[in-house]
């Protein structure tokens, strides 16, 4: 008996779980599939709790319905309050670090503090509201609720809009019913009233409560409403200009189905659009010599009438304007329908055959719609067609167009495929006076395009090159190998130039002056005298902070050709590649008030695609990017194995991040402003130092082994690599934590590993590098992630581990690529270490996310988190409950 029992009641707690699952999955589909609305209720006490309810339709309260194993009341109310439970957690979970609204100084209203409610973990309103206006306001809430959810009826309104026909003059708008639950199914509102009807006697309830908000949405349409059995009515031109114009986006938010005929969403307008020729030099596109085109060169147009791609005739242009005359709305030109605007068509008109010129720049911003060429009175915008190189930029098929260059002159070695249709690109954009930026991957060879780029575009002036001070002996050795010809000045150290007769000297002497981006700023007077026939920036990310002393320094060169190399063009933020453009083709995005008004603020905050769109196709042919996980551009390049390692703390780790948190959480909440900021990142680093080892936080100099679950993994990692004769790179972000491994590895594995930090000369850089790179070099280098994560070639290595994770998915990738890149035989496995249940867990999954969106919007480093309120703080920083907290508990 008592098995009997224990079986049923193991059997009973099997199916709790199991419906759990299965409400919980439907939890996730309402989120999903946007089927939830906000809500507020009061509770016993008069204070308002917020709410995220799931909005089913009527097959959904079927599907629930079928759920509930309680057919009562009771059962349905239980149900219910458990689906609605797990929508508000997830929607809570999803917005939590994403306000609705941003905070303010001062008292807040009671409808802000519910909106941000909405998104803390903390449902409730504070307490300092009276019970009457969070009531007033719940009610307004759910009446809008209730507004909204009585679209979820078993039918839908639909309007179906006909062009005349047979010589008719006025349009039908026909009125349809659709099934909501099976939106096939679709009927004319007339046979709702036959008894074959495939719908229930509701449906005609249904109807007439649809038209009677279209009638009140669209008052040209209340006509509906006097038929006894409305079907359809019959509007005139005018009406339907209106009708479209007009109603469509509140018809739509109203639930009203629409059928509009498919020329609408791309009806065209009469514009003006401006004809103009960019003649490029003569031959192909990569011969000849320097055109000296650019973006600030001069280009005639004229101006001419279009529709869509076809430019109108003078007789087309005197058929509109005597429909113009007789105010007609829409009239149908060469077979499609077009809107007449009597005042815009005039100008148009006025303004046709007249001549102008323009820089290139505002040509090609004109016709991406920005602001550029003046335009006449009454015309808010205009098109552009080009011929010649303006041409192939604005058709986005300059890339297609361009010859490869496969064996440039004095060059040795073999170029790549797609290494050949790279310097064909450099030059053919270099020759034209445009700047271009090679955003290769790491590793793809980015130094040795640029190098074959220089002698097949041979020019009179010097390159100049501009890099971190980590890859200035990178570029010597490089320069030396594939272009032996070349004369190669370095201005750096302490025998750098100091005079102006000596830096004409290099100009004449020299095909290319290597020099870094910290001496472009101190040396800016003395690099200013030369004219320089080509800058390049390697690393460009340098140049991403528009207001730093180097980037402004950048900026002043002059050059008529210029070259940004990066395998990240935006690391953090959208405003970076502002910056990178504006330094290579200035004013082609604005001022940067114009980019962030544009761009910026539209994709970063609002992920506006039509903008993001229009950003790619501006930038898009004067960026060039290919990928190694790309075969058809490589593929004879091994696999790189990534993988996330979670390693638990030790029960000393475990205290310490505590008490860590606990005293970050304590002066956060006492402090406020720039105090509280620099508060906060200095507590974020110290859990770092907790979760890579307690010698780490405490720099007391006490023994490391066995105090640290991350340490061990490395550990259990570098036996495993040793012994196996192979190389690893171990990249941290604490010079610190490097110095104290550095002793601690050599004394277990009787060998000091290399490390590279910012300390290190570049001339004992270069030893490093050469040391580990040949076949009989050490198995560890361990180098800090901003000193030798870019730059470096360091194929020798099979392993790399992270041993703590940095915020930007991009500088990670750089320091991976020092192993994974051209040159690599072997497949590279990436150890990335995260401690359980800590900060690392957050980062790492921010790190997912925005690589997600890398190429186009991420997020702004650290800087987010001191914003933070102290709950906020808490969730992220609070450690989690892991599978060995038992350990240390």
């Amino acid at each position: 008996m008592i098995t009997s029992t224990r079986a049923s009641t193991e059997s009973e707690k099997e199916d709790d779980c199991l419906l759990a699952e299965r409400f919980d999955a439907l939890a996730a589909y309402f989120v999903e599939n946007g089927q939830v609305v906000p809500g507020l209720t009061l509770t016993p006490e008069g204070r308002g709790r917020s709410w995220w309810w799931p909005l089913p339709t009527a097959a959904d309260r079927d599907l629930v319905r079928s759920l509930v194993t309680d057919q009562t009341p009771d059962g349905h109310r239980s149900a219910a309050e458990t689906l609605a439970l797990g929508v508000d957690k997830l929607m809570r979970g999803r917005l939590s670090a994403t306000p609705l609204v941003a905070k303010r100084r001062g008292r807040l209203t009671v409808t802000e503090a519910w909106l941000h409610a909405l998104t803390s973990a903390d449902p409730l309103l504070p307490t300092s509201f009276e019970p009457a206006k969070v009531g007033a306001l719940a009610d307004s809430v759910s009446s809008w609720v209730r507004a909204g959810a009585a679209s979820q009826t078993r039918t839908r309104v639909v309007l179906r809009l006909s062009e005349p026909v047979d010589g008719q003059v006025d349009w039908r708008v026909d009125v349809l019913v659709q099934d909501s639950d099976e939106p096939s199914l679709v009927v004319d509102a007339g046979q709702l009233w036959q008894t074959d009807s495939p719908f229930p006697p509701s449906a005609v309830a249904e109807l007439l409560q649809g038209l009677g908000r279209v009638a009140r949405l669209a008052p040209e349409l209340a006509g509906l409403l006097d038929a006894a059995r409305p079907s359809g009515i019959d509007l005139t031109a005018e009406a339907v200009v209106a009708f479209i114009r007009d109603r469509v986006a509140v018809l739509t938010d109203a639930g009203i189905g629409l059928n509009l005929p498919g020329w609408w969403s791309q009806r065209q307008r009469v514009r003006l659009r401006a004809k103009a020729t960019a003649k490029r030099s003569s031959g192909t596109a990569v011969s000849g010599g320097s055109s000296g085109f650019g973006f600030d060169q001069m280009v005639s147009f004229t101006w001419e009438a279009a529709l869509g791609q076809t430019t109108l005739s003078a007789d087309d242009l005197h058929d509109l304007e005597r429909a113009a005359a007789t105010k007609q709305s829409l009239v149908r030109v060469r077979g499609e329908w077009v809107e007449l605007d009597p005042l815009e068509l005039a100008a148009v008109i006025a303004a046709v055959g007249g001549k102008g010129q323009a820089t290139a720049a505002e040509l090609m911003r004109t016709a991406l719609g920005l602001p550029g060429i003046g335009l006449p009175a009454n015309i808010d915008d205009a098109d552009v067609t080009a011929s010649g190189w303006l041409g192939e930029l604005l058709d986005g098929a300059l890339h297609a167009t361009i010859a490869p260059i496969s064996d440039p002159p004095g060059f040795t070695g073999q170029l790549r495929p797609y290494q050949q249709r790279g310097t064909g690109w450099l030059t053919f954009l270099g020759r034209l006076g445009l700047g271009a930026c090679l955003a290769d991957d790491m590793g793809l060879g980015k130094t040795a395009q640029l190098i074959a780029t220089l002698l097949s575009d041979p020019i009179d002036e010097p390159t100049l090159v501009v890099c971190p001070v980590s890859v200035l002996g990178n570029w010597q050795r490089e320069l030396e190998r594939f272009a032996p010809t070349l004369r190669v000045k370095v201005h750096h150290g302490p025998d750098r130039l100091r005079t102006e007769e000596q830096i004409t000297a290099a100009r004449d002497d020299a095909d290319v002056v290597l020099t870094t981006y910290s001496l472009v700023a101190r040396d800016l007077t003395l690099l200013q005298i030369v004219p320089w026939g080509r800058l390049v920036l390697d690393e460009a990310q340098q140049v991403k902070n528009p207001g730093t002393a180097q980037t402004k320094a950048i900026r002043q060169l002059n050059a008529s050709r210029r070259i940004a190399l990066t395998g990240t063009p935006v690391e953090n933020r959208l405003g970076e590649l502002w910056s990178l453009m504006h330094v290579l083709n200035p004013g082609l995005l604005g001022t940067q008030t114009e980019f962030k008004r544009r761009f910026a603020t539209p994709i970063e905050t609002d992920h506006d695609a039509g903008a993001t769109a229009l950003l790619r196709r501006i930038t898009g042919p004067f960026v060039l990017r290919r990928l190694k996980t790309d075969r058809t551009i490589i593929d004879d390049l091994p696999d790189k194995i990534e993988q996330t390692e979670h390693v638990p703390l030790t029960r000393e780790q475990a205290t310490l991040y505590r008490a860590v948190v606990d005293d970050l959480l304590r002066k956060a909440d006492e402090s406020e402003g720039i105090e509280r900021r620099g508060l906060v990142l200095a507590g974020i680093g110290k859990l770092k130092q907790v979760c890579n080892h307690p010698a780490h936080f405490a720099r007391d100099g006490s023994a490391l082994a066995g105090r640290s679950g991350k340490l061990s993994r490395v550990e259990e990692l570098l036996d495993e690599i040793i012994a196996a004769g192979d190389r690893v790179l171990l990249f941290t972000q604490f010079a610190e934590w490097g110095d104290i491994l550095v002793p601690y590895l050599a004394a277990r594995y009787g060998q000091a590993p290399l490390w590279l930090h910012g300390g290190v000369t570049r001339k004992k850089r270069d030893a490093m590098v050469e040391q580990f790179q040949a076949p009989d070099g050490p198995n560890l280098f361990l180098l800090s992630i901003k000193a030798g994560g870019t730059g470096l070639n360091l194929t020798a290595a099979g392993h790399v581990i992270h041993l703590d994770r940095w915020w930007n998915p991009a500088v990670e990738d750089q320091a991976t690529d020092r192993a994974y890149r051209i040159g690599q035989k072997r497949t590279v496995l990436v150890h990335k270490l995260v401690s359980s249940g800590t900060i690392e867990e957050r980062i790492d999954a921010m790190i997912t996310a925005k690589r997600a969106l890398a190429e186009s919007v991420v997020g702004t480093g650290e800087g987010w988190i001191t914003e933070l309120s102290t709950d906020q703080l808490r969730d992220v920083i609070a450690l989690r409950s892991s599978d060995s907290d038992e350990d240390f508990a």
